[in-house]
């Protein structure tokens, strides 16, 4: 009977690729002589055992069978001859067994590929730039992906119009103090002090994006020297302002733009409404998702505009002066 390999070579062109998927094939053993075998247990029992393999080549499937022995113990030398042909054209036994997803998910792991690498390392990109003001156009840093969500830069114009109009000066803000909770790449305090603020508090939690992302964005629009970065979650920063004897101060705008998945807004609006933090002509910023309920008043604040933005929503508490404008 012709050998695995005088099966193998006339069929195929001799590509590392199609060896690889053949001698990867699943093989299965004959179910008549496995039943034989079971009943007949001598020492000296040896009987032809037939085995079978498949593969897809181009448009064209393979199906190539061809014998061996099996003996009492049930040992086959199938799976060594197999190993034998993988070896000979210099390929990896041990890869020869793997389904070809895991050879991938392999190979990815030795160039450096794949998810698990991957999320290892955080990069950034200048996909952002300010909007209008002294910084007009500066490109700034956001990490890449999806774990910082700035403000898109739509909304964004559409909020400063809006408190540039109620300030009465439709090109620049009315003067004051900024508190940008959930900052992230600080794009929103950073709009803020190149369009007239005069100090802006900036409020973000992960060491990762103040140092590689907010700092050399306030570092490349010469914002440093006012700006003051707290690195605390926002609930703890807005009870620290409740409690310390160090006094915060209170702010003329407060821009609240959380991640939508982990916050209750609920529960931080109402912590918010209750801060000292909130001054009495404060304009508050409120970036929320669709099908999300919220308050008609935030503290002695009441709505003013909510706005849509695709799937975003704008919403701006402030003075009841301001809805005379």
């Amino acid at each position: 009977m012709r050998t695995l390999e005088e099966l193998l070579l006339p069929s195929f062109p001799s590509t590392k690729q199609e060896l690889e998927l053949m001698a990867s094939a699943p093989v299965c053993s004959s179910p008549l002589s496995t039943s034989y075998l079971r009943g007949h247990r001598s020492a000296d029992a040896t009987l032809p055992c037939f085995l079978f393999s498949s593969v897809k080549c181009g448009n064209s499937l393979a199906f190539v069978s061809y014998s061996t022995r099996r003996d009492a113990s049930g040992f086959s030398t199938g799976e060594d001859k197999r190993k034998l042909l993988v070896e000979k054209y210099g390929l990896d036994p041990d890869d020869s067994n793997l389904h070809p997803a895991e050879r991938t998910r392999r190979k990815e792991a030795v160039e450096g590929k794949g998810k698990r690498l991957a999320t290892s390392s955080r990069s950034t990109h200048k996909l952002l730039q300010v909007l209008g003001g002294k910084a007009h156009r500066k490109k700034l840093l956001s990490p890449k992906g999806m774990d910082v969500r700035p403000m898109m830069g739509v909304v964004r114009g559409a909020a400063f119009g809006m408190l540039q109009v109620l300030g009465g000066c439709p090109t620049y803000l009315r003067p004051g103090r900024w508190l940008d909770l959930y900052s992230g790449t600080g794009s929103v305090g950073i709009e803020a002090l190149s369009r007239g603020c005069s100090e802006v508090h900036f409020v973000e939690m992960d060491p990762w994006v103040v140092s590689e992302v907010l700092r050399p964005n306030l570092e490349w629009t010469g914002f440093l020297d006012v700006s003051v970065i707290h690195p605390l979650r926002v609930e703890n920063f807005l009870e620290h302002a409740a409690t310390s004897s160090d006094k915060i101060g209170t702010f003329d705008y407060i821009s609240v733009t959380p991640p939508y998945d982990v916050v209750n807004y609920s529960i931080l609006m109402e912590q918010l409404s209750e801060s000292p933090v909130v001054g009495e002509e404060c304009f508050v910023l409120v970036e929320y998702p669709l099908k999300t309920s919220m308050a008609e008043s935030c503290g002695h604040l009441v709505k003013v505009a909510d706005r849509r933005f695709g799937r975003t929503n704008l919403l701006l508490y402030g003075p009841t002066w301001a809805l005379k404008k």
